[in-house]
């Protein structure tokens, strides 16, 4: 009997796990024991972690983007369509073209979107680089702003426990932006304030998520002149008057509004019903350690546990939560990240050295981590 992992996204994460399933599950694959397939709605991957470069004008699109077929083991079937509908009572996907395809195994690699709307007047006065046109228009309003107020904020999503995306990218854009206005010789003139909200769900109220990240920022900003201020949880937007008011009761006017929006779970999986909160925002609960879909058997976000429940009928890895990164500090610096469930960041001073670091993976290894080779 043969068994079908299907994995749902083609994004990074997608990418990555079914190249390392292809790799592991190799002889299962070729005697015709294991049928690995990804349905992605683009037949285009794009490296998303450098849009944030696109808002500065230092990557171009095409820069960003390769076929997905080209990052694909030869053993890994692709489909472009959309899923649509889960019925995993039945194990299978249904898609917008009408086909349905059955699984065994289903990864959710579906990731996140952007979600201004949330919040009063953000989507209508508020700019962020977390998709390609966003960043493209908030480069357009940083390249030509010659005086005035850019106030930085972020937004928790509600369901607790939940991060914001891409924890780290306030800060990297904050610094990023100070370094790009010095260049364009108008950071005189322009006022930069990097706001963190209060975040309640994990009782603290600081500068960024890793405690010890925040108790390094005051004197990395003051050496730039950057203000900041923690606990303004963004609440609505005047568009009018280019006001932004905090559920804590303070307003901050701004020129340009450069935002961390609140996100939520792709539609498809938002109408899994899955979520145990109904917020609208439909994370899917599961277990941190195994990364399994509590309550779904065979349902993963992302894990090597296939390969062992394949093979030995049951998980047998768990996850730490470890992270290694390459942060932008500034347009050429960069720090190194080490980080997991137990243990967060330790800062250490940003080089130049790193930020060489970082463009190396940008403009080359990143295409390499995804085809699964390093």
């Amino acid at each position: 009997m043969r068994n079908r992992i299907v994995i749902v996204g083609g994004g990074t994460g997608g990418t990555i796990l079914a190249n390392l399933l292809a790799t592991k599950l190799h002889r299962e694959i070729v005697n015709n024991k294991v049928e690995l397939l990804m349905i992605s709605d683009s037949p285009i991957h794009y490296y998303k972690p450098a849009f944030m470069y696109v808002a500065f004008n230092a990557f171009f699109k095409q820069e960003l983007m390769r076929p997905q077929q080209s990052l694909l083991s030869p053993e890994i079937k692709f489909v472009v369509d959309k899923a649509e509908r889960f019925d995993l009572s039945r194990r299978v996907i249904h898609t917008r073209s009408g086909k349905q395809y059955a699984y065994d195994f289903l990864v959710f690699a579906t990731g996140c979107v952007p979600w201004p709307e949330r919040i009063e007047g953000l989507a209508q006065a508020g700019d962020h680089f977390y998709q390609y046109q966003a960043a493209r228009q908030l480069a357009q309003k940083l390249a030509t702003i010659e005086k005035g107020r850019i106030f930085i904020t972020v937004s928790f999503p509600e369901t607790p426990n939940v991060p914001h995306q891409c924890g780290i990218a306030p800060i990297e854009t904050t610094l990023m932006l100070d370094d790009y206005l010095r260049r364009r010789g108008v950071r005189k003139a322009i006022e930069i304030v990097y706001t963190y909200p209060s975040v309640s769900q994990l009782l603290r109220n600081c500068l960024f998520l890793q405690r010890p990240t925040a108790e390094a920022l005051p004197a990395i900003f003051a050496a730039r002149d950057i203000r900041h201020q923690r606990g303004f949880t963004l609440n609505r937007v005047d568009t009018q008057r280019q006001v932004a008011y905090s559920a804590e009761g303070e307003e901050q006017p701004f020129d340009i509004l450069m935002a961390t929006p609140p996100i939520r779970a792709v539609e498809a999986v938002r109408n899994t019903g899955l979520s145990d909160i109904k917020n609208g925002e439909g994370w899917l609960p599961t277990d941190h350690q195994t990364l399994q879909v509590y309550g779904q058997q065979g349902v993963y976000v992302i894990a090597d546990n296939i390969v062992a429940e394949l093979r030995l009928g049951q998980t047998v890895s768990h996850y730490d939560g470890k992270v290694q990164a390459i942060a932008q500090m500034g347009l050429h610096a960069g720090m190194p990240l080490v980080y997991d469930y137990r243990h967060d960041v330790l800062p250490t001073p940003p080089t130049k050295v790193g930020g060489m670091l970082r463009n190396v993976f940008n403009r080359g290894l990143y295409w390499a981590t995804v085809r699964g080779l390093i």
